[in-house]
């Protein structure tokens, strides 16, 4: 046996002088034979090179013996952060890195705090499981049942393996939700009056957002303000002005007679000391249908989908001030509604349209001019039960430019985005006031100038704005989505550049954690192909389409794909929502 390191370095070594000198130096070859006047340029030199190939090998058996493991990606429930907990036995998760190989965890251990103080001082005062011997890393069980509705709680963790053990994981947290149904203060509330822009029960149901505001004062310094607001069908919430968050087509669509999801919102930063103002926009999402029949009988060949009513909200933020003292804020008939917005009709089969004259500058700021807005009604409570939710809302995850624009002989422009994709155009234009921008969303052409719409059925799929005039405006839809590669334009007035429009990709906000590629061109674009299939499905729970009057969570389709799809995004959270319901 031989020792192969320093067969290696020997080379190393050899290679260096040879790099650094030249090949003869007054006739003495470094590597032949010796001549007897030894060069003293090669001398020093050759001390130099010793030092470094020295410096080498300690350097690296230095670092053969400070190596560090270390844990971190911490999770609850399978999510990091999350808001809203109502497992009164969360699952804890985390991961072990290393730039060495075959490190295995034997054990570890795991404190939970009520500060982030204490957490940082490594002091468990509500938890510590002490050291467990175990290999598990994935959903770790709390195990005591002393988890209280709406407390925030942090938790570190500590991993032992066959080389060693961690330090303490950076920390992370999580917070509970209302498990005592007893602390629902909050009134549902609504507007069920109907407009002259409303056609609800028609057999394509036409209803116009609601907007409810609400002004309160906070005269303390706020330490935490947690908001828990379920809005159906979807709800956007604003507070001073800024929208929370960044979800879109909130919450996650439900069997609302069996269940009803709230989401639980950290609104801490955005409360100012005075007066606040808190606004919310109710779109009708899946909760008022798309599609109504009287008798519950076919609708264009097609069974109706279930028709729950009409939107509403149910909203509780509970303030914690610095000096122990807690504010706690309900929808109730205090809060103001208007249906008289620029939201005229939102429709998830056949579009939204949006009158920019109607806009109601300011609405969710303190100071405005409600007047002429009605009391907020107290409504019926769905009948399902009020349950948090524990996967990933929907949002913007990609965009997209157009590739192409081109005028047709009708002197409509197709708008092609050279990619199929799901989610909504966000637009550009100037014009006159009153000037009607629709835009109509297919998959395929049916010729150079038209597009191919017989395997849309009856949705009308089409985006409506209409200009105030005189400015360049910018829009996108808030309640719709729609599933397009081309997009019709009617109603400019001169030929759009590709910079005017956007496309906005959405679907959960689920992190993609795998990848596929081979050397072969046709498998990589079959591996793309079933990429944006798969993430244009994901709407809460897994579609058969995103395009035609249907949107159905088949089952026979995931139940094939749904292990192939674990592979690519971290799933997880979507199909336990989908087993429930």
């Amino acid at each position: 046996m031989y020792n192969t390191k320093a067969v290696v370095y020997y080379k190393i070594k050899k290679n260096i002088i040879a790099a650094l000198l030249p090949k003869k130096l007054n006739g003495y070859n470094p590597f032949g034979k010796k001549n007897k006047k030894p060069n003293l340029l090669f001398m020093k030199t050759l001390c130099i090179v010793a030092i470094l190939s020295t410096l080498l090998i300690a350097t690296n058996c230095l670092s053969q013996h400070t190596q560090t493991i270390t844990v971190s990606n911490l999770k609850v429930e399978g999510r990091s952060g999350m808001n809203g907990i109502e497992q009164q036995h969360p699952g804890f998760s985390w991961q072990i890195f290393s730039t060495s190989r075959n490190i295995v965890q034997t054990g570890y251990q795991i404190i939970v705090a009520k500060s982030l103080n204490k957490i940082d001082e490594n002091i468990g005062d509500v938890w510590s499981s002490k050291k467990i011997n175990s290999a598990v890393s994935v959903n770790v069980t709390y195990p005591l049942q002393n988890l209280l509705s709406g407390k925030q709680y942090f938790w570190k963790v500590k991993v032992f393996t066959n080389k060693g053990q961690t330090q303490w994981s950076a920390p992370g947290k999580w917070s509970m939700g209302i498990m005592d149904t007893s602390l629902w203060k909050a009134s549902w509330i609504g507007l069920d009056t109907i407009t002259k822009n409303d056609d609800p029960f028609n057999i394509f149901t036409r209803l116009s957002a609601r907007y409810m505001r609400k002004e309160v004062t906070v005269n303390k310094k706020v330490a935490r303000a947690m908001a828990y607001v379920c809005g159906l069908g979807l709800y956007e919430l604003y507070i001073n002005g800024t929208k929370v968050g960044n979800d879109v087509l909130a919450p996650t669509v439900k069997e609302y007679n069996k269940a009803v999801p709230y989401n639980t919102l950290d609104v801490t930063n955005y409360l100012k000391n005075g007066n606040n103002a808190l606004g919310v926009i109710l779109g009708n999402g899946r909760f008022f249908t798309p599609r109504y029949s009287k008798d519950g009988g076919m609708v264009n060949g097609n069974s109706p989908s279930t028709h729950y009513g009409m939107p509403k909200l149910l909203l509780q933020i509970k303030i914690e001030y610095t000096d122990g003292s807690d504010q706690l804020i309900t929808s109730d008939n205090t809060w103001k509604a208007t249906s008289n917005g620029p939201i005229l009709a939102n429709n998830e089969f056949d579009g939204e349209t949006y009158d920019a004259n109607k806009e109601l500058n300011g609405w969710c700021l303190p100071k405005y001019n409600d007047g002429g807005w009605s009391k907020a009604q107290l409504v019926i409570a769905p009948e399902g039960k009020l349950v948090t939710q524990t996967n990933e809302n929907i949002s913007i995850k990609d965009s997209l430019q157009p590739i192409a624009i081109t005028k047709t002989k009708n002197n409509t422009y197709i708008l092609d985005m050279g990619q199929n994709m799901v989610g909504w155009l966000k637009i550009k234009v100037q014009g006159n006031k009153g000037d009607t921008i629709t835009l109509r969303f297919a998959e395929t052409l049916k010729n150079k100038d038209s597009l191919y719409l017989e395997n849309i059925r009856g949705a009308k799929v089409t985006d409506t704005y209409i200009l105030k005039g005189g400015v360049k405006e910018v829009w996108q839809p808030r309640f719709v989505y729609h599933g397009f590669r081309f997009v019709e334009i009617t109603g400019l007035q001169q030929m759009p550049a590709k910079n005017n429009f956007t496309g906005m990709v959405v679907y959960d906000n689920l992190p993609t954690i795998g990848s596929f590629q081979t050397s072969n061109k046709t498998i990589n674009q079959v591996y793309k192909n079933a990429y944006w299939g798969i993430r244009g499905n994901y709407r809460g729970m897994p579609t058969d389409c995103p395009q035609r009057d249907e949107r159905m969570g088949w089952l026979g389709d995931r139940s094939i794909s749904s292990y192939g799809e674990s592979f690519i995004f971290d799933n997880s959270r979507l199909y336990a929502k989908w087993m429930d319901d």
